[in-house]
């Protein structure tokens, strides 16, 4: 006959195992659905933009995939992206990826450019369905949140002096000089822009990269369970993750406005 003490120990082995066994079976799960993910996006893409054609005036399918038509198109959705942020008296985004730079547009105007360092995009932007993909670009991203380790406006607290003679100057450095430049700027077609400084030669920018990273992964993976929850999918988010200069990085942020837009050309 067991003692009382092998007997819980026993429990507590038991308990361990069925917890072990539950999690692994909820990780395996975890990954089968998330492979899920990607594909499911873009079945929702091309249902959303691929053309359905009627009528006896049928256009050979294999034009959309041709290369010449599709570098037309391209050029195309892309203007007519951009026309359509110019028509705005608002600041917006150009992402250029062709070229490398991240430039600031108003009507039309080229205000700002940046040099891009290092590029990272969704393999759905590459190996997708081409035509689908780019008239979905045919019309701005639209900023829907963010998430960004600087302040989007900084706030200084000032005592407003009694006569001309107490005035002085603003003098304070911009504290955010100091602060790690990293952000994400959530869009209203699912699509996902990171940006993050290049620099990264204080220990401060690499604690600051790996907690931002961190917390952006427990977002998603607690998103991802709510799904699964519902016994759904997680939906999925292509990104464009860019690297730039920290003075760049923040110059970019801080002149895009609150539900701002953008453009992309791939």
């Amino acid at each position: 006959m067991e003692t009382d003490p092998n007997k819980a120990a026993s429990g507590k082995r038991y308990t361990l195992l069925i917890l072990l066994i539950f999690l692994s079976a909820f990780m395996i799960c975890y990954g089968v659905m998330l492979m899920f993910g990607p594909g499911r996006k873009l079945k929702e893409v091309r249902k959303e933009f691929t053309i359905v054609q009627t009528g006896n005036n049928k256009v050979d399918e294999r034009v959309f995939s041709d290369s010449a038509w599709l570098s037309l198109h391209k050029e195309k959705t892309f203007l007519q992206s951009k026309t359509a942020m110019a028509e705005t008296d608002s600041i917006y985004l150009i992402i250029n990826l062709s070229d490398s730079t991240a430039n600031l547009e108003i009507s039309g105007v080229t205000v700002h450019s940046s040099r891009v360092k290092k590029i990272r995009v969704s393999k759905m932007f590459s190996k997708g369905d081409e035509y689908a993909i780019l008239s979905m670009l045919s019309s701005p991203l639209t900023v829907t949140k963010d998430y960004a380790s600087i302040k989007k406006e900084p706030l200084m607290i000032k005592m407003a002096p009694k006569d001309t003679s107490e005035y002085k100057p603003d003098i304070l450095p911009d504290t955010s000089d100091y602060e790690p430049v990293n952000y994400i700027l959530e869009t209203n077609k699912g699509i996902k822009i990171y940006v993050y400084q290049e620099e990264k030669t204080k220990f401060r920018d690499r604690v600051n990269l790996f907690g931002f990273d961190l917390n952006d992964r427990i977002r998603n993976t607690i998103q991802a369970f709510k799904s699964m929850i519902c016994f759904d999918i997680p939906e999925y988010h292509p990104y464009i993750k860019l690297i730039l200069p920290k003075a760049e990085a923040k110059t970019l942020y801080r002149a895009i406005p609150r539900k701002g837009q953008a453009a992309v050309y791939l």
